[in-house]
């Protein structure tokens, strides 16, 4: 079955190269939507045969027939197929043409879907633990998003934006993100209810930055800008890393780190690894 489609998928690309280069012989444009039909049935072919390399070659060439008929939206798509195809082999075919669609989806107007790739560029570069060129595409992706008044896209964006700030030790930006999505959060019914933890993410990137005083006004801030935080668990896990800092209590610092994740888990707990007594 999959040396059949093989075939089938190559029969159909080499058909398709020749309306191309018989381009010449014909109205130019009626062979390019030709050839575009053959290389779209031809990817097809090699997807049925899980020939992910050559199924995603032959969409890029598909992209570049819809850029000779003035198609960028399709052009994009096609870069998407491959983009798709690729990745069930490796991320790093698959990123570039994911780039090459956000591009076009860009210049054409469609900043949803260029917002959606671009964070899907993000994802991958996560998968890669390239936390510097995720940060980048989801900052990217939230922008884009934000050109549409997408709030809860924007958010969740930022919060990856955010948390790639801290990994890579940039706990100024990500404790300001926090505080903005986190007020952001306050007006809308829908998303109030991640405000905590937002809030509890930027004081754990306040301890990082090792100011003991700071953290105190930080969280009577956070009291103003949410009056329900100080009745929280995640406002008084704050108050308790904070007192065992002053102290330097190593002892009750762990205790309530325990404690806290015995209930909630701590997906930030790997930053509290950059508090030093």
């Amino acid at each position: 079955m999959a040396e059949e489609q093989v075939a089938k998928g190559e029969e159909f690309a080499r058909k398709a190269e020749r309306k191309i280069l018989c381009g010449c012989c014909a109205v130019l444009g009626s062979n390019y939507e030709e050839a575009a039909q053959l290389f779209n049935k031809s990817a097809t072919s090699f997807k049925l045969a899980k020939s992910w390399d050559r199924a995603g070659s032959v969409y890029i060439k598909l992209s570049k027939c819809h850029m000779k008929l003035d198609s960028k939206y399709e052009a994009a798509n096609a870069y998407v197929d491959a983009a798709h195809c690729y990745k069930k082999i490796s991320t790093k075919g698959a990123i570039p043409c994911l780039k090459q669609a956000v591009t076009l989806f860009t210049e054409i107007g469609r900043h949803i879907m260029a917002a959606k790739h671009c964070k899907e560029i993000g994802e991958l570069y996560e998968l890669d633990q390239d936390a510097e060129h995720a940060k980048t595409y989801f900052e990217r992706a939230a922008e884009l998003y934000e050109l549409e008044d997408a709030t809860t896209s924007v958010i969740q964006c930022k919060s990856k934006v955010a948390q790639f700030s801290a990994q890579l030790k940039e706990f100024q930006k990500a404790m300001q993100i926090y505080e903005d999505i986190a007020q952001k959060s306050l007006n809308s019914n829908l998303l109030k209810y991640g405000v905590r933890g937002y809030l509890l993410n930027s004081g754990i990137c306040q301890l990082c930055l090792g100011d003991d005083v700071a953290i105190h006004n930080t969280l009577e801030r956070y009291q103003d800008l949410d009056p329900t935080f100080s009745r929280t668990r995640e406002y008084q896990f704050l108050a308790d890393l904070a007192a065992s800092i002053d102290t330097e209590d190593v002892e009750k610092f762990t205790r309530a780190v325990k404690e806290f994740e015995s209930a909630t888990p701590l997906v930030c707990f790997w930053m509290l690894g950059s508090q030093t007594f």
